[in-house]
């Protein structure tokens, strides 16, 4: 249950996990690790990884988790489930570079599917509560969704990418829900059922 600063924060750690276990003798080259918008990449990194957060979608399977309770058993609107679909795309001056760039990635967050938060607060202070954690995964997307994305980014000129997901991110709201007025009185309101007989 974050603030709303947990979709930024959570861009930013896939960066920083990325920075924590890169070394510079593995690839002889200086790399760098950056979050994207769509106009970075008109003129990109010479080599390194960026992230591009390109659909913000409802996690199908935890539509509306319960809201929070506060102190004093105050209850907080519904939490905000969201899946974070973003592209990771390697940079490189050749083929060669790029691939080493894709494989090395792929790797590393695939030994790290899980960010704590200690972790991801680590990036943002206070963001996630200590027991919250976000999960990276792999996920498709079709060629043509693609290749659809890249002519709108850059007119075709097409960069060695994989599409990963951060399943669950729940925003929390700082919104409470006001109780209703205590119950004064029960009332029973009885009617009589009349079922006819068929003819």
């Amino acid at each position: 249950m974050a603030d709303f600063r947990a979709i930024g924060t959570v861009c930013e750690t896939v960066m920083q996990v990325l920075r924590m276990h890169y070394r510079p003798e593995d690839f002889n080259n200086e790399l760098e690790f950056k979050v994207y918008l769509a106009r970075n990449f008109t003129q990109p990194m010479s080599g390194g990884v960026s992230l591009l957060l390109y659909r913000v979608f409802p996690n199908g399977s935890h539509r509306t988790p319960a809201g929070r309770l506060g102190p004093g058993g105050r209850r907080y609107r519904t939490q905000l489930p969201l899946d974070l679909h973003f592209l990771l795309t390697a940079w490189g001056k050749d083929a060669s570079l790029q691939h080493t760039i894709a494989g090395w990635m792929m790797r590393v967050l695939e030994d790290t599917p899980i960010l704590p938060a200690a972790l991801l607060n680590a990036t943002s202070p206070g963001v996630f509560p200590s027991d919250e954690a976000v999960e990276i995964g792999l996920t498709e997307l079709s060629t043509e969704d693609l290749l659809r994305l890249w002519s709108d980014l850059v007119q075709n000129t097409y960069q060695l990418s994989v599409p990963y997901v951060a399943r669950n991110v729940r925003i929390e709201s700082t919104e409470s829900v006001e109780p209703g007025p205590p119950v004064q009185e029960r009332g029973y309101d009885y009617r009589q059922v009349v079922v006819e007989s068929p003819r």
